[in-house]
């Protein structure tokens, strides 16, 4: 179920961000769109919560704004990691969207240690150095091929950046919400949601919005009068009603990769949760480059397996440390709950949720 979610999310923003069937340039907007579609479903099932308590549970989600202004710096790096997310996916091929983000592993260690002050130990730091040597060797190989953007190979790297960064600071923005993932989820994207509104002024996206396929247009009135606009009103409302239903689809989408993390977390571990979508993306890049029918040479795809193999030992090594310290700190055997600061973390710094 996470495999199916993740890719197919991949695949539909792609499509959306830079398909030039869809007649508009506005990654904001359509991020913009994802967000407000997230928090409509949160609050949709947490009253459905109410009415049917005994189906299904999910927080209270009673909207402050002295809590929504607490969360705002966490909400601005949540901005950003999307925001930078999404851009890398427009400008780059998906065969090549995994390594593009992969340095994620590395600023985590880097910022770990300003922000937090903690040293990391040789063994990650050695997996660290495959994960860059991967990196770097994918980069030229895909530079000398020639679809190479460089643009979206900087989006790339502040991707990277922002994900480790919120990832840090989750911590903080959780203990404004009573340590609940869905209401920080809640609070951050209202408040993208309204630093989206700010970034379309801006960047003016609003005059790309004048483009948007509508399913019900000019010419739908006129065809009630003029024969011959019957045939642009079908093809306008068919592109129209496709485009708006890939656009609800990415929301929904983008939500429910949140519950399948959830959902993969507590019927496995974190451990085999990091291993698998680091195995999701692998299959991932295999099938954007049989899909794209692309040709990648041998030391690309040498690059991409140093990468995932880099960040499959990276997650063994950090999930035997954090074992290791949970051992003595609590010699007792762990309970359910002990697994929650782990599946908080998965869940709130997926970047994936974010689309």
């Amino acid at each position: 179920m996470y495999w199916f979610v993740s890719i197919s999310l991949v695949f539909i923003n792609k499509w959306l961000l830079s398909n030039s069937d869809t007649l508009v340039d506005a990654p904001l907007f359509i991020t913009w769109f994802q967000c407000l579609v997230t928090v409509c479903l949160c609050i949709g099932l947490s009253k459905l919560s109410n009415f049917f308590p005994n189906k299904f549970s999910f927080p209270g989600l009673d909207y402050s704004w002295r809590t929504a202004i607490r969360i705002m710096p966490l909400s601005c790096v949540f901005f950003a990691m999307i925001v930078f997310n999404n851009l890398c996916l427009k400008y780059l091929d998906v065969s090549f969207y995994f390594v593009a983000r992969s340095l994620t592993t590395v600023f985590n260690v880097i910022l770990t240690y300003l922000i937090l002050r903690k040293k990391t130990g040789c063994k990650a730091i050695l997996c660290c150095a495959v994960i860059i040597a991967g990196y770097l060797t994918s980069v030229f190989q895909e530079n000398g091929l020639g679809t190479l953007s460089l643009l979206g190979l900087v989006y790339g790297l502040s991707a990277s950046l922002a994900v480790s960064l919120f990832s840090i600071l989750t911590s903080k923005g959780l203990a404004y919400v009573d340590g609940s993932v869905w209401r920080l989820t809640f609070y951050n994207n209202i408040n993208s949601f309204l630093l989206f509104i700010v970034g379309i002024v801006l960047t003016d996206e609003l005059t790309e919005l004048n483009y948007l396929p509508a399913t019900f247009s000019v010419a739908s009135i006129l065809s009630l009068f003029i024969p011959s606009c019957l045939c642009v009103m079908l093809f306008s409302s068919y592109v129209g009603l496709f485009f708006w239903s890939m656009m609800l689809i990415s929301g929904i989408f983008g939500f429910a990769i949140s519950y399948v993390t959830t959902w993969q977390i507590q019927v496995t571990s974190p451990l085999t949760h990091n291993i698998s979508g680091t195995a999701k993306a692998a299959v991932q890049t295999i099938l954007a480059a049989l899909i794209s029918l692309h040709f990648k040479s041998v030391l690309w795809w040498l690059g991409n397996s140093m990468v995932v193999a880099g960040s499959i030992a990276y997650a063994y090594v950090r999930h035997k440390i954090s074992t290791r310290e949970q051992a003595l700190q609590l010699p007792q055997s762990r309970s359910a709950s002990d697994m929650e600061p782990f599946l908080e973390k998965s869940v709130a710094s997926d970047p994936e949720r974010s689309k």
